[in-house]
């Protein structure tokens, strides 16, 4: 049995508010020791357009990855950019983390952000565009359609376009109309045949329309037109009487980020509604305008819109390519990655009870480690909760919901849970971003249904990923916890890379209740065994375990520290591992996006090494190891390295003790760090360089094919006589 002391993550003791770092030692650290987040953030979504770029990869993949490059940007514009200017017009610039000022960033991010996205418009016009042709997937223009096509069209265009089309004319009594952030609009200057005066009108593009218009007929393969150009080839029709000067196709990008000042409201949700209905208004960021443009146009845009030059982007293709989700989407399974279907994690595979595998059974033998998607969530997250749901035995569920989707079969469970008279406590994050309105939804059905629902503590976002079951057997009752790195989602739990841990050990239990109590309640926990929490426990938790491997290094000690985040900008952390790296300690940090870390700098961190992986599954989880002088401290959970996930959430890390998921855990990270390993360099200077080829010519390995693979293989050990 191990004992507690051994479990201690070392924080709540009655020492833990003794340890500081030393902090003589920043003067060690050169100032210019960071590099930007914005524009590190840029340099990930290039890693997402150089896959979009790879000839190797299957074509409907390449054009989901630059519908992917293209969503991830509109974010990133809707809240880093958007939050940027906020602080500018309000006076509350402060310098960024290299010590430039917000006005220089949005320079720098100007310049970068015009650079990716003529990248990214010249990727589809001269790459994916003609490789999708080459395969039989034709996006095509107008002026190539045989006669037959057009009238084809132009009859879907009266039956389903059409009467859904509202042109906006601009004058003095129709003043310049509201343009919807990301909507793709159609500028149009026409000219009044009576009076000759030239007028200026909007049209917007409808959404809820297909973007790619499908061509029946002539057995050429599969042929689209975009919408708005099947739009744009009938304004005669929106516009009789009048001549039809110039169009041109423009979006704008709004300010929607969401800000809440929780003290000073008493209702969360309603708050957050009327918020919602703000954010639709939010000032204008982006504009986003084809090349052809002439300059009236654009300097009447540039008007209305109170928009400055530097916030235009003037691109040579066409505009929104997030619509090619929907191409991506079509049934080419030749033009798409092999199809995988997640396999049952071993443990979950054992007796069936009533034609169910009993969870609780096999996680009373062992804590079970899952590894999604290539272990499935359907047989194990979502197979735990509603087994909990029906067993008569289960007293209680307690879980936190951060994003969940819309008919989410987790949130079923647990109304099914506390129809049938169980005590159900929902914590959910109404904050998550971009999901509020769902989360809203989903929490209003949850309290109809008498579920106990919590919206976490004040001030901060309630992040990490829990479930607490209490099941009362032989007259005492015990705990069985879920700790896990990704959403309790299963949509996208098909596509992100997470791990979780199921337990029934009495410290995480325990620890679990008391953090429950905390969210719920008016309870402060100082005091957790197993887990490291935020805000107040897990970034001094880091330190010290980061400082106790620099000690051990400078006592001559083995030492070593390997993290997997998806983003690495608090620089508290990271100049506690520049400290460790100049002690000689080893490091291994392994990040899907952000890193403001500079990596291999002789003199700070030449003993660092960085590496990013992007590819079919989005990498997701996060894994810290401490080597600890032989006694592996090993953890995985919902954070990462930001201010906001230290300091303004609450997240939480389980420490992993089981030494084959320790092994585990550690033989995923040695692959990943591999030079026989596909991956993304980070050099001293900051840049990313991918290496997916040996100096043979040959692809290296692919981290995610060579897991998907190895889980297949698994086979429960034969039992021995």
């Amino acid at each position: 049995m191990i004992q507690d002391d051994v479990l201690d993550t070392g924080l709540g003791d009655a020492d833990d508010d003794d340890f500081d770092l030393e902090e003589s030692d920043d003067a060690q650290l050169p100032e210019n020791r960071y590099l930007d987040r914005e524009l590190s953030w840029l340099a990930f979504n290039q890693r997402v357009l150089e896959l979009a770029e790879d000839p190797s990869l299957p074509t409907l993949e390449r054009a989901n990855f630059l519908a992917i490059f293209a969503s991830n940007l509109d974010e990133f514009f809707m809240v880093r950019v958007a939050g940027l200017k906020r602080r500018i017009v309000t006076g509350l610039a402060v310098p960024t983390n290299v010590g430039r000022s917000p006005q220089d960033v949005l320079a720098d991010i100007s310049r970068e952000a015009h650079t990716l996205q003529v990248r990214h418009a010249e990727a589809w016009t001269t790459l994916v565009r003609p490789a999708l042709a080459e395969a039989g997937i034709q996006i095509v223009s107008y002026d190539s359609l045989s006669d037959e096509e057009r009238q084809r069209l132009y009859d879907y265009f009266q039956a389903q376009v059409f009467p859904v089309l509202m042109p906006l004319a601009v004058d003095p009594a129709h003043p310049f109309p509201y343009i919807s952030g990301l909507s793709l609009n159609l500028a149009i200057r026409i000219r009044n045949a009576r009076t000759g005066r030239q007028e200026f009108a909007r049209l917007k593009v409808p959404p809820m329309l297909p973007r790619f218009v499908e061509i029946w007929g002539d057995g050429d393969g599969m042929r689209y037109l975009p919408l708005e150009e099947l739009i744009s080839n009938h304004l005669d029709d929106l516009f009789p009487g009048m001549e039809v000067l110039d169009h041109h196709a423009f979006r704008l990008t709004r300010n929607e980020d969401v800000v809440i000042e929780e003290d000073e409201t008493e209702n969360l949700i309603q708050a957050l509604e009327a918020e919602l209905l703000r954010r639709r208004f939010g000032p204008p960021i982006r504009l986003e305008v084809t090349d052809d443009m002439d300059d009236l146009t654009l300097g009447l845009l540039l008007d209305e819109l109170d928009i400055t030059e530097q916030e235009v982007y003037r691109l040579p293709g066409p505009l929104d390519l997030r619509g090619l989700f929907a191409i991506a989407s079509l049934d080419r399974p030749d033009l798409r990655y092999p199809p995988h279907v997640p396999t049952t994690a071993l443990a979950f595979r054992p007796a069936e009870q009533n034609g169910r595998a009993d969870l609780f059974a096999a996680i009373r033998k062992s804590d079970v480690l899952v590894h999604h998607p290539y272990e499935s969530f359907t047989t194990s997250v979502q197979a735990f909760i509603e087994q909990a749901a029906r067993d008569p035995h289960v007293l209680a569920i307690k879980q936190t919901l951060y994003r969940t989707s819309g008919d989410s079969p987790i949130v079923q469970a647990l109304i099914d849970a506390a129809e049938a008279g169980k005590q159900v406590l929902a914590l959910v994050e109404v904050k998550a971003r971009f999901d509020e309105a769902n989360n809203i939804v989903w929490a209003r059905k949850l309290e109809k249904a008498g579920v106990h629902v919590v919206y976490g503590l004040v001030g901060l976002k309630t992040h990490s990923k829990l479930i607490h079951v209490i099941r009362e057997e032989d007259g005492k009752l015990r705990s069985y916890s879920h700790i896990g790195t990704g959403n309790y989602n299963p949509k996208t739990s098909r596509i992100y890379e997470d791990f979780g841990l199921f337990t029934t050990d009495e410290q995480v239990g325990r620890d679990l209740t008391r953090l429950f109590n905390e969210l719920s309640g008016y309870a402060i926990e100082k005091k957790f065994k197993r887990l490291l929490v935020a805000p107040l426990h897990l970034r001094k938790g880091l330190l010290r375990h980061i400082d106790k491997e620099r000690r051990n290094a400078e006592a001559g000690k083995p030492s070593g520290i390997r993290i997997k985040v998806n983003s690495m900008v608090d620089e508290q952390i990271i100049d506690a591992l520049y400290r460790a790296s100049q002690a000689g300690v080893p490091i291994e940090v392994w990040v899907r996006g952000i890193c403001a870390l500079k990596a291999g700098v002789e003199g700070m961190s030449e003993n660092i090494t960085v590496r990013s992986i992007l590819g079919r599954y989005l990498e997701h989880s996060r894994i810290f190891a401490f080597h600890n002088d032989g006694d592996p401290q090993v953890f995985i959970g919902s954070a990462d390295m930001m201010h906001r996930n230290l300091d303004r959430r609450v997240e939480a890390l389980v420490r992993v003790t089981d030494p084959h998921q320790i092994k585990a855990l550690e033989d995923l990270f040695s692959f990943a760090m591999s030079d026989t390993t596909s991956s993304w360099h980070m050099e001293p200077d900051g840049v990313w360089t991918r290496h997916s080829r040996g100096e043979d010519g040959k692809p290296l390995v692919d981290l995610q094919d060579r897991t998907m693979a190895a889980v297949q293989r698994r086979r429960r050990p034969r039992a021995t006589r």
